[in-house]
């Protein structure tokens, strides 16, 4: 007979996050919410409102900035650190803070983790220069072959 896991409460859950060295604070960003930092990356965890999970990510992970969690945008030849107020290149020091920060939470949180984010860094928004303007809607393109008012 198979042995069913049990999942561990919220509370569990931010009691462990603090025994291994995460700093669990009050979220003024999200109501009920917890900010969870370490190593100057944080996250804003909720409790789950699906059954089968206690925790879920109201704010995914990124660099504190200013006592803000900053977005991860991805342009196609650099990521940057985004705020409302600044936007930074990213750092080999600040991706790599942010891939170890996400697979410890996502492992005490008991999240899955998913194969490309296990690879690295993944971003929160990609917004390539090339693609800028694509989305707006286009003039049809001229028909030779029908006719026209003058001819």
């Amino acid at each position: 007979m198979a042995v069913k896991s049990r999942v561990p409460s919220f509370d569990e859950i931010c009691a462990s996050l603090r025994s291994h060295s995460f700093e669990v604070t009050p979220s003024s960003m999200v109501p009920s919410g917890v900010l969870v930092a370490k190593h100057g990356v944080a996250a804003v965890l909720a409790p789950a409102m699906e059954t089968g999970a206690a925790a879920q990510m109201a704010i995914h992970p990124g660099v504190l900035v200013k006592g803000e969690v900053a977005r991860l945008l991805d342009r196609g030849y650099q990521k940057f650190i985004k705020t409302h107020q600044y936007e930074l290149p990213a750092t080999a020091g600040q991706l790599h803070a942010i891939h170890t920060f996400t697979e410890e939470l996502m492992q005490l949180t008991g999240e899955e983790c998913l194969y490309n984010e296990a690879l690295g860094t993944t971003s929160d928004l990609y917004r390539y220069d090339r693609l800028q303007g694509r989305e707006t809607a286009q003039t049809e393109p001229a028909r030779p072959w029908e006719l026209t008012a003058g001819h």
